[in-house]
């Protein structure tokens, strides 16, 4: 219990401290995490560990819908805006038709994502340290 405790605080400090771009690479992180409880929850066939991970990877994606930034993004706003759309409805689909299958292949999706979001992102880091 402690250690959670711990774990918790590490990373709310880490995300108080976070610039902007991080904050987007923390919650694809989440994001990311709540799709593969999902996976393995539906391999499982066990709705009380999907349900739930999948809400939250849905509010994950609400989360990065909202923060666009669609005055400077221009048109990779608008991209990312139907992308999170699209997915919104997929995990909306998977709340209700568990496919672990679908499930992963979102899972490589936003794993691009947050991988080319991480790029973006380390450069400016580096600069700072």
């Amino acid at each position: 219990m402690r250690h959670a405790f711990a774990s918790d605080n590490y990373r709310e400090a880490e995300v108080m401290a976070a610039p902007p771009g991080r904050l987007v690479v923390i919650v694809f992180d989440h994001l990311l995490g709540q799709l593969s409880r999902a996976r393995v929850g539906m391999s499982m066939q066990n709705a009380e560990i999907y349900l739930p991970a999948i809400d939250r990877a849905r509010a994950a994606v609400t989360e990065l819908l909202v923060t666009l930034d669609r005055d400077q993004g221009g048109e990779i706003a608008q991209r990312l805006s139907s992308l999170y759309l699209f997915a919104l409805q997929e995990l909306q689909e998977l709340g209700v038709r568990p496919d672990a299958l679908r499930v992963e292949r979102n899972q490589r999706i936003f794993q691009e994502l947050r991988d080319a979001f991480a790029q973006v992102v380390q450069p400016a880091r580096a600069e700072v340290a």
